[in-house]
């Protein structure tokens, strides 16, 4: 027994490796390295007389009602993010990116006729897409984005100044190249 256990003090990190081999380590893993996930989160408040359109309802939505018209879709925060996944660890795959971008909106406001601090939710416009780093800071990239999701209560026509269900831009797919530049320096 006690042979047995010296012999479990000497292995050596990577155990099971053959002998003169290093162990793999975290960040080269072929599938989910550490590196794998990427992202950010942002919250926004828009000042009265400045709330954000998603395209919902018409510009002149208080000529349908005023300070009480159905159609207050409006927003007055904005909680948005961005997720990139990068699955792969190792060889020419490791360039290979997939992104989601969701947009979630809230308020009820009016534009020159009503101006509220409500959290009511109104939707969110999501997009997702894949990449691939070409290098030298370029990457192509194709994405889809989607109509805008309305919650609840504003999720049915909201009368004479609704604009129906295509949302801030539509469905649409595009191919597209991105340019990173700069450094960091925190």
């Amino acid at each position: 027994m006690k042979t047995f256990f010296f012999l479990l003090l000497i292995i050596p990190t990577g155990a099971y490796a053959q002998a003169g081999q290093r162990p793999i380590t975290n960040a080269e893993r072929m599938f989910f390295p550490a590196d794998s996930l990427w992202g950010l989160a942002q919250f926004d408040i828009a000042p009265s007389h400045n709330e954000i359109d998603p395209n919902i309802c018409r510009a002149d939505a208080g000529n349908f009602g005023g300070a009480s018209a159905p159609c207050n879709a409006f927003a007055r925060y904005m909680l948005s993010g961005l997720l990139e996944v990068r699955p792969f660890g190792r060889g020419p795959l490791r360039r290979f990116m997939l992104f989601g971008e969701p947009k979630f909106l809230f308020g009820r406001n009016v534009p020159q006729h009503l101006y509220t601090w409500s959290m009511a939710g109104i939707g969110v416009e999501h997009s997702w897409g894949a990449a691939i780093y070409l290098g030298q800071g370029f990457e192509m990239r194709v994405t889809q984005h989607f109509l805008f999701d309305r919650f609840g209560s504003r999720d049915r026509n909201l009368g004479a100044a609704d604009l129906g269900p295509n949302g801030p831009w539509g469905r649409y797919n595009v191919i597209g190249v991105r340019k990173y530049f700069g450094t960091r320096r925190w």
